[in-house]
């Protein structure tokens, strides 16, 4: 028995699966304490299902948390940043490209040192460990609470990194410290960002495990938990502390992976249509498909893994314009069952077209009888508009592929989308971010660049693949489940030696064969950074 939980900005929605059989669903409106709500769904659930919480052997849990309050600059800390490139790094410095906004909140605290590597691993000059201790020094007097410490090619050879934050806590114990090489990829400044980002939010990420440890607590479910990650496996409690950064973009990843499920398709494009948005994605072998390209966040490029999500304001609670010409993005979002014309309320949504044009059944239709058919012929047909428009710019060629509609917004649009092969709108399809979070694998990674000079090209695959594998297991996967879905190859055109960019990602099954309680996951769940 296992629980899914998906925490967004309007509702959460809760799923009891027996294996992969969908027992119980719900949907509830979120709560500004966060537990409240998941209180509220799980119980909702239980009860429905007539299981007790000591049944429950696991839970799952997607969160929007991080993504918003980084996004809002929202409870960020001032964060300590080190940077290991000198002499050629100093032409660009760090934070130099962030809003103003952000930049604000996370302070202007910025060392660059001597230090790093090149491609390959070897180092490109020593590192000034006494410009490090000075930096640390500096920090603990400013009363910093977190650092972020980046260095040249990091991911290939950590070992400046890792020294310099030994160095970091030996000055500042109490400090939280984030490593570029353990969460971005290769390219320093994306890669900085995106540790300055995780090292902002480090004292939110507490709060809210926190929180959703007592949530399960006061529900009597002593099973270990999950938070699942952006490409659409878990992390522990403990790995969530220390990483908030890898939450991002993790709900839509949760619908797409559920919409798969239900579905049984494999390659597809699915849109997860909820209360304020909507988001579109292309499955690729059951997966989301990942951005290509660097990402932008708040205004911050990034170059850790991101599905590549198209977001567009469409859902429930989108507010109409007058004459019904346009609707969105402005959304009354968890108020929709107050503020939408159909629940009595005086704001005219998206969700009060669809029961005028007899697409969705909700609400009391009796306070809608007096809207014009014009202005709910165009409204509708708008809402059709921006759907088809954000379909065909996640296309990559003019075939047409199957459509998945899922997310609680699904009744907002018509079955007819130009472009789409069909569209299916899946049983369970309103909770399909629920189940994504309960299906969700264990994954590993690895990225790193390799000489097929050296090592020939099957050797190098090799080495690629056993790391991702073994990763995959370290972070909790049955070692019998777990397989290879996702590789690239990237030379590396103006460097010597055949240099080639390996990308390798391997999924498996969540290890709980230790109990019923999961002893493998209860364990990581307890660890703290």
């Amino acid at each position: 028995m296992r629980i899914g939980v998906d925490v967004g900005g309007t509702n959460t929605d809760a799923v009891l699966m027996d294996g992969r059989t969908v027992l119980a669903a719900t949907k509830s409106p979120t709560t500004e304490d966060v537990s409240g709500g998941i209180m509220t769904a799980v119980r909702r659930v239980l009860a429905e299902a007539g299981v007790s919480p000591s049944e429950i052997q696991v839970v799952m849990i997607g969160t929007t948390h991080f993504t918003n309050a980084f996004v809002e600059a929202r409870n960020l800390l001032e964060v300590g940043v080190i940077r290991i490139a000198l002499p050629s790094g100093r032409g660009i410095p760090p934070l130099c490209d962030w809003p103003e906004r952000l930049r604000r909140a996370v302070g202007d605290h910025v060392h660059q040192v001597h230090g790093g590597f090149q491609y390959d691993g070897r180092e490109n000059a020593p590192l000034d460990e006494l410009a490090v201790a000075e930096a640390a020094r500096e920090f603990r007097r400013k009363g910093l609470r977190a650092a972020a410490i980046s260095g040249a090619f990091s991911p290939i050879n950590g070992d400046h990194e890792q020294r310099a934050a030994e160095i970091l806590r030996n000055e500042a114990p109490d400090i939280h410290v984030t490593l570029s090489g353990e969460i971005g990829r290769i390219g320093l400044l994306e890669r900085e960002n995106a540790a300055v980002m995780n090292a902002s939010l480090a004292a939110m990420s507490r709060r809210v495990v926190q929180s959703f440890r007592d949530a399960l607590a006061g529900l009597d479910i002593t099973a270990p938990f999950y938070i699942s990650q952006n490409d659409g496996t878990l992390m522990s409690a403990a790995h969530v502390e220390r990483y908030p950064v890898l939450t991002f973009a993790s709900g839509p990843t949760n619908s797409m992976r559920g919409a798969a499920y239900l579905s049984g398709a494999k390659r597809a494009i699915v849109a997860d249509i909820g209360g304020t948005t909507t988001d579109v994605g292309v499955l690729d072998n059951g997966f989301p498909r990942e951005s290509a390209v660097t990402v932008d966040i708040g205004g911050v490029r990034t170059n850790f893994r991101m599905p590549d999500i198209l977001a567009i304001g469409l859902g429930g609670g989108s507010r109409v314009s007058e004459d019904g010409s346009e609707v969105g993005p402005e959304s009354v979002g968890y108020n929709l069952l107050k503020d939408g014309l159909v629940f009595g309320g005086s704001v005219l949504t998206a969700s009060d077209i669809a029961v005028a044009s007899g697409r969705a059944i909700m609400g009391n239709p009796k306070h809608i009888a007096h809207l014009d058919r014009g202005l709910v012929a165009r409204a509708a047909t708008r809402i059709d508009q921006k759907l088809a428009e954000a379909v065909d710019r996640m296309k990559t060629s003019a075939a047409e592929v199957p459509l998945i509609l899922v997310g609680g917004g699904a009744v907002l649009v018509s079955r007819e989308v130009p472009g789409v092969s069909e569209v299916i709108v899946p049983e369970h399809a309103a909770v399909a971010n629920a189940i994504g979070a309960a299906i969700a694998q264990v994954g590993g990674e690895t990225d790193r660049v390799y000489s097929y000079e050296s090592l020939g090209r099957e050797r190098a695959l090799e080495l690629a693949r056993a790391e991702a594998i073994e990763n995959a297991v370290a972070a909790g996967a049955a070692p019998g489940t777990v397989e290879v879905v996702d590789m690239e190859e990237m030379p590396l055109q103006y460097v010597p030696g055949g240099a080639v960019r390996l990308r390798v990602r391997a999924v498996g099954d969540l290890d709980l064969s230790f109990g019923p309680a999961g002893g493998v996951a209860r364990k990581a769940n307890e660890e703290r950074p």
